[in-house]
């Protein structure tokens, strides 16, 4: 009986999400789910350590309580997660977005002096914006109207960026004494560990392992566990990194959940508010889109054309969490670009989604778990997810002609097309080089526009671009406007 029911669940759950359609098992997918969480698991510490200002001088005591925002954190990434697998069938993972959660704390609230339920409040309208834009079709029509290439010059600016995170937080690439970056000095055990992940991980992934990355972030944090206990603890000084938590269980603190209000216009005023709105909106829709066609370029979702089916649903749920982010003091939500990391496992299906949505809850009460695992371990999964989002620049396609001859033509990124090879170069490394997917396609959108303009082809420029380009030239200007104009 209980091989029965387990046999009709399996049924159930693949006609649902379709496994073998989209190539894919229950297995693999649960495994993928898995590791995806486990990349973009340090949001559940890093986004409450940036909203309470922990470790900041000058600002201690004024931020949200830290067990709240955890909690909010794991909620919002958790729920909207599941949403998203469910509804779109699709691998993307959602959760509280870095960047934007500096710009609450640290712009809003330390900078403009607002209590953090009017910058919540400022998030919540930002995404009913992004919202109400998705329901009247015009952000999918604004992503069917940008150049194939510059699709692809995202997908791979992603890809770096996500390597570049990875490498810097792992503390293998660091500041150069007369250099911006430079490679970290082989001589001390964090660097030991990042380096025996890599040679593991890049192992399993030469023989076809499936588990690659999960099982090199799982093998790696116990070799750095091991490491720190065999150096007492010296090795990574980080609480409760590469360590077993004394206190495994604790309680939620859900307190934060509904804090927002509307009275930034009345703190600030007006035009200033609509202003930073205007900005969150700008990265949020952005930061999606190229999440969405990065990703989905890579889990083979989009066309040939680089269209991605029915993204409505997608951009729908995405819009919805930034606005779920807000009301939970958890700041905007958005789709995940470390969704990558389960799809390079192998993940295809919405399960992907909902089984690392499910993940985040049970860290609402054993968080200090997932704190085991250091930068150093997760780095490898980035760098590999990095390169297979590279890729789209060698992507091939293939035909086969008489006699059994296999054709294969080159379809990547035409650089000596001026306009989209400029604009695609310049996209692709503002994205690493600023850490902000937003700058990134604003700079490839404003070289595209211009270059076309300057060689009299104002035409193969779809209107909507133009829109783009105007908006993001305002939102690159508006620290300028805000130092000049007393009105802002």
């Amino acid at each position: 009986m209980a091989e029965l029911a387990g046999s009709l669940r399996r049924s159930a759950l693949d006609g649902y999400f379709r496994f073998t359609e989209n190539g894919t098992t229950l297995g693999r997918d649960t495994m993928a789910g898995a590791t995806t969480f486990i990349v973009m698991s340090y949001i559940i510490f890093v986004n409450p350590a940036i909203l309470s200002f922990a470790g900041v001088e000058g600002l201690e005591g004024t931020g949200l309580p830290f067990d709240g925002v955890l909690a909010s954190t794991c909620l919002v990434a958790g729920v909207m997660s599941i949403v998203m697998g469910l509804v779109t069938n699709r691998a993307y993972a959602i959760a509280p977005g870095l960047g934007l959660n500096a710009v609450v704390a640290f712009t809003l609230v330390a900078g403009e002096g607002l209590g953090f339920p009017e910058a919540m409040g400022i998030v919540v309208m930002e995404g009913a914006l992004v919202t109400a834009l998705v329901l009247i079709g015009m952000r999918e029509k604004v992503m069917q109207a940008i150049p194939l290439e510059l699709k692809k010059a995202i997908a791979i600016g992603i890809g770096l960026f996500i390597a570049f995170i990875g490498l810097v937080n792992s503390g293998l690439v660091v500041r150069g004494a007369g250099t911006p970056v430079t490679l970290a000095e082989f001589t001390t055990w964090p660097i030991f560990v990042v380096v025996f992940g890599l040679v593991l991980t890049i192992a399993l992934r030469a023989i076809g392992f499936r588990g690659d990355l999960l099982v090199g972030i799982i093998l790696t944090t116990v070799v750095a566990t091991i490491v720190n206990w065999a150096t007492d603890y010296s090795a990574f000084t980080q609480p409760g990194v590469a360590r077993w938590p004394e206190d495994i269980a604790t309680s939620p603190n859900f307190g934060l959940v509904g804090e927002f209000s509307f009275d930034a216009f009345a703190t600030i005023g007006v035009i200033t508010t609509i202003a930073f709105i205007f900005s969150l909106f700008l990265a949020d829709f952005f930061d999606t889109m190229g999440t969405l066609v990065g990703v989905g370029k890579q889990a083979g979702y989009l066309t040939k054309d680089g269209e991605l089916p029915e993204i409505r649903k997608p951009l729908l749920v995405d819009s919805v969490a930034a606005m779920a982010g807000g009301a939970a003091s958890a700041s905007s939500a958005t789709t995940y670009i470390e969704s990558g990391a389960g799809v390079g496992v192998g993940g295809r299906t919405g399960w992907v989604a909902v089984i690392a949505g499910a993940l985040f809850f049970p860290f609402m009460f054993f968080a200090p778990l997932i704190g085991m695992v250091p930068a150093q371990a997760t780095a490898p999964a980035l760098i590999i997810v990095g390169w297979l989002m590279i890729t789209a620049l060698t992507e091939s396609e293939e035909r086969a002609e008489r006699g059994g001859r296999i054709d294969r033509k080159i379809a990547g990124i035409d650089f000596h097309d001026f306009a989209i090879g400029l604009s695609a170069a310049l996209t692709i490394m503002i994205m690493p080089f600023t850490y902000s997917i937003t700058n990134g396609i604003g700079f490839g959108f404003i070289a595209y526009v211009v270059i076309r303009i300057a060689q009299g082809e104002m035409r193969r420029v779809h209107p909507l671009m133009y829109a783009a380009t105007g908006a993001f030239a305002l939102y690159f200007l508006i620290p300028l406007l805000q130092d000049n104009l007393s009105w802002i």
